[in-house]
């Protein structure tokens, strides 16, 4: 909508030349008659009142760590495949890779991994499309890549990931793609699937959304690309990171119930594992403030759920920095184990009863084994470097309070809108309103959801190497909408124009 200033929820600061073209694509496909209009709305949508202050802000604002590291690590092995070179050591490796990737993937193995895809890491021009000091997130050759950093220095890379995008595909299998519509879908959507699809290079997306008039949903693709099953509105996917707006909801509820005060210590309510830190409160684990460590990227997922003190152990670490906002894994379990430990209640059925079920979530489930060959899933694949699709392994998260929903795109359009209904509105007032200051890029926290740097949505999103999820709300209304994939892949360019085709009731 031409002059609508909505909320973007990008992963840190902007590229300036990135943000100029998407201005000259909006003019060109008329969605402003100026480039002036167009850039002072982007400018808008970042939180800031004119393109002018857009660019001040980039330039007075330092590269990233994490850019930093992953502009060594193309450098470094762009001329991995030519004669003379020589690899690096792995005393040199430590110094641009912590401690715990290089036990997940040994220095030979990284230097092999890296090595087979040496090719697209020359020529071309590094895009870069969001960073924070420690995240980034480039396109480099019709690659994706996400670098993640540790908070404190040496910066070292944490973890590292490169995931083809629609450029790369070469697989006529998803050409023509049927779509699926229920409820009164919006004239955009359908125009925003089609794009973000090809862009992307997916197997499924499905868009839903809605306010307390009704909700619609849009799939576009395969529900299983190999049996040639159509994407429907009844499939369900994996819901990672939006499983944390269960979680989070589920403690709160315990907090209206007076059994959890957010103020008091976590420990005082757990009982099956503790935390090492004995005075990180409720508060801090639900604003991502408690500096709670997480598995391993190898033991996030598994053949069924351990619980969590197989997994972590009965004292769990808290070697993060305490007072910074750094989303965890490891936190958002914890929340899961201190609702089970509180209702005396396994984590699943705990959730079930505090959220899915007064909500009437009937198509949303916490499987205990991966749900392989079930008909109402979707299945996962991955895009090789070659631009063919090949399914993933069916395995289950192993921390079901941060990734272990199964939902439909309708059901999680439900949770967005009701989720304050199970709580007093003084206390759903407060899970939308920031604990914290400003971070890197302006996006701010409050009681589980990441809030917009204007203040005007949040948003729970996270993948997994299967799946990609997100929920997004007007914090004014709650007006809904979701983004599902069946592939680890970045969505926030869906999100962005998802924003932009909200209009003001």
């Amino acid at each position: 909508m031409p002059g609508q200033a909505n909320s973007r929820s990008l992963p840190g600061r902007p590229n300036l030349r990135h943000l100029k073209l998407e201005a000259k694509r909006r003019v060109a496909a008329g969605e402003f008659p100026a480039l002036h209009e167009a850039q002072v709305a982007i400018a808008r949508e970042h939180g800031l009142p004119s393109w002018a202050a857009l660019k001040r802000q980039i330039s007075e604002t330092r590269d990233s760590h994490a850019l930093d590291q992953l502009r060594w690590v193309i450098a470094r092995f762009a001329g991995a495949d030519e004669p003379g070179w020589i690899a690096p050591t792995g005393d040199e490796l430590t110094q641009h890779f912590d401690d715990r990737f290089l036990t997940a993937l040994p220095p030979a193995a990284l230097i092999a991994a890296i090595g087979r895809v040496t090719k697209d890491l020359r020529g071309g021009e590094l895009v870069v499309l969001g960073q924070t000091p420690q995240q980034a997130y480039v396109e480099l050759n019709g690659v994706q890549y996400m670098a993640v950093v540790e908070a404190e220095p040496p910066y070292r890379l944490a973890g590292l990931r490169g995931v083809p995008t629609g450029r790369r595909v070469h697989d006529s299998r998803v050409d023509h793609a049927p779509v699926r519509t229920q409820g009164e879908v919006p004239a955009e959507v359908s125009e925003i699937a089609e794009q973000a699809f090809a862009e992307l290079g997916l197997t499924a997306l499905l868009l839903a959304g809605g306010d307390r008039q009704g909700t619609w949903v849009l799939t576009r693709g395969w529900a299983d690309l190999d049996r040639g099953e159509p994407l429907e509105p009844r499939h369900r996917f994996p819901a990672p990171g939006v499983t944390a707006l269960v979680t989070t909801t589920a403690v709160l509820k315990l907090v209206a119930d007076g059994a959890v005060s957010l103020d008091r210590p976590a420990n005082d309510y757990l009982r099956t594992v503790s935390l090492a830190d004995d005075t990180i409160t409720v508060r801090e684990l639900l604003s991502h403030t408690a500096g709670v460590d997480s598995p391993t990227e190898t033991e996030l997922h598994a053949d069924a759920v351990p619980d969590l003190r197989q997994l972590m152990g009965p004292v769990i670490a808290c070697t993060g920095p305490r007072g910074t906002v750094h989303p965890s894994n490891g936190g958002c379990a914890v929340l899961g184990q201190l609702a089970a430990d509180v209702t005396v209640l396994p984590y699943a059925e705990a959730a079930t009863q505090l959220v899915l079920k007064p909500l009437g979530l009937q198509d949303s489930s916490f499987p205990a084994r991966a749900p392989d060959k079930d008909p109402d899933t979707v299945t996962g694949y991955q895009l090789t470097f070659e631009g063919r699709f090949e399914p993933v392994p069916a395995r289950i998260p192993t921390l079901q309070a941060a990734a272990g929903l199964w939902s439909t795109g309708a059901d999680l359009v439900r949770l967005g809108l009701g989720w304050s209904s199970l709580l007093p509105e003084a206390l759903a007032h407060e899970a939308l309103t920031p604990q914290t200051d400003p971070g890197p890029g302006g996006a701010r926290v409050g009681l589980g959801w990441i809030i917009s740097p204007r203040g005007d949505v949040a948003t729970h999103a996270g993948a997994t190497y299967d799946a990609t999820a997100a929920v997004t709300t007007r914090i004014r209304d709650q007006r809904t909408h979701v983004v599902l994939t069946s592939r680890m892949i970045p969505v926030t360019t869906i999100e962005a124009r998802l924003l932009r085709a909200w209009t003001n009731p």
